[in-house]
């Protein structure tokens, strides 16, 4: 008989699974949009384009860290902090 009170491995692997792929999602967008927003500004501000890499790598560390804390306050299987996603 299985536990009411446990999920299945089954359960948890593919909660897993979803939460990765939304992580990385989120990663990659942010990545994406930090990078195509520095070259817009690499012009004006005379930054080169690796410099506005490391910026797009930083704002997707920010985005890693926030999604392990949206998992790890709350467990589901979204990387969003707000309630019920």
């Amino acid at each position: 008989m299985a536990d009411p009170l446990l999920p299945t491995t089954e359960t948890v692997i593919k909660g897993a699974k979803t939460y990765a792929r939304d992580l990385a999602e989120r990663v990659v967008s942010t990545f994406l949009q930090a990078f195509v927003g520095g070259l817009v500004l690499t012009q004006p501000f005379d930054i080169g384009m690796w410099q506005a890499a490391g910026v797009a790598g930083v704002a997707a560390a920010g985005a890693l860290v926030k999604g392990i804390i949206a998992r790890w306050r709350d467990v589901t299987n979204s990387a969003s902090l707000a309630k019920g996603v």
